[in-house]
């Protein structure tokens, strides 16, 4: 069974790792300066930026994956997007090991719950096709695509995809 919670901060570096070890597969299919944009991005201190809520999935108490979810009006990209009026999943990541558990939806149907709460009509998040399994999975559990929100981080092609999904 996965359990959320909210991770605590000796867990943070970890926690990163993780993260761009489950990325690392894209190493071999996007450009060199794209990985290391993205490499960038995701062991940045983003997730620790004020009302980010960084969590955690675990299975037998071992953390399996992680995923920020930014608050509406956050700058979670850094200059790249204009700041969206709603909460964004970023940094969404399983380990290899735990991959068709169920483990990524959990952290997503999480970000929703506690999205709800808030009261936010929507909640967004940005992907790229060379994502190709996390793409299944948004399109799949509702998310559209809002082209308007899209950006191109490093010059390469290589879009950004916004998606949003809006909850009831």
């Amino acid at each position: 069974m996965v359990n959320i919670r909210e991770a605590v901060s000796d867990e943070v570096e970890l926690i990163r790792k993780q993260r761009v070890k489950a990325y690392k597969d894209h190493a071999k299919v996007i450009p060199k300066a794209h990985w290391e944009a993205l490499r960038k991005a995701i062991m940045s201190d983003a997730d620790q930026q004020v009302d980010v809520k960084l969590l955690v999935a675990e299975i037998d108490g071992e953390i399996v994956g992680s995923v920020a979810l930014f608050p509406a009006k956050s700058d979670a990209y850094k200059g790249l997007v204009e700041m969206i009026d709603y909460p964004e999943i970023r940094m969404l990541a399983v380990n290899q090991e735990s991959r068709g558990k169920g483990v990524a939806e959990a952290l997503i149907k999480e970000c929703i719950h506690r999205t709800k709460i808030i009261g936010s009509q929507n909640i967004g998040l940005h992907t790229a096709d060379f994502m190709k399994t996390a793409m299944r999975l948004y399109e799949r559990m509702g998310f559209a695509r809002m082209p308007e929100f899209d950006f191109q981080p490093a010059n390469d092609g290589i879009i950004v995809k916004a998606y949003r999904l809006s909850i009831e």
